[in-house]
């Protein structure tokens, strides 16, 4: 299966500028701006105001937002409520599959 070159940049690439993300997400400064007052996503505390940047996460979230807002039709706080349950779904897979590996781990250590 071929990955986009959306895939391809985001594994590759760990912080983004806004101008790197403006022109790959094709949205406008104000856009990222918005998300960020509500909290949706965060520059990285080192960034300066004039150089923020962002990791991939928050990139990702952000190309999310978009589908959302405007494939979709999904105003903000359906975006922002869509983002939690996206996020606390991944956190549950973590738990879920650190529960297999223990379930693994004794299951093995019973055969033995």
């Amino acid at each position: 299966m071929q990955k986009s070159k959306w895939e391809a940049r985001k594994m590759k690439k760990k912080y983004w500028t806004v101008t790197e993300i403006t022109h790959s997400l094709k949205i406008d400064e104000t856009f990222i701006v918005r998300l960020e007052e509500e909290d949706l996503i965060q520059s990285a505390p080192d960034s300066e105001p004039s150089g923020k940047i962002f990791t991939a996460k928050d990139v990702e979230r952000l190309r999310l937002a978009k589908t959302l807002m405007e494939d979709m039709e999904v105003n903000l706080p359906g975006v922002e409520v869509i983002l939690q349950m996206r996020k606390n779904m991944f956190e549950m897979r973590e738990q879920f599959d650190k529960i297999l590996e223990d379930l693994a781990q004794q299951l093995h250590q019973t055969i033995k």
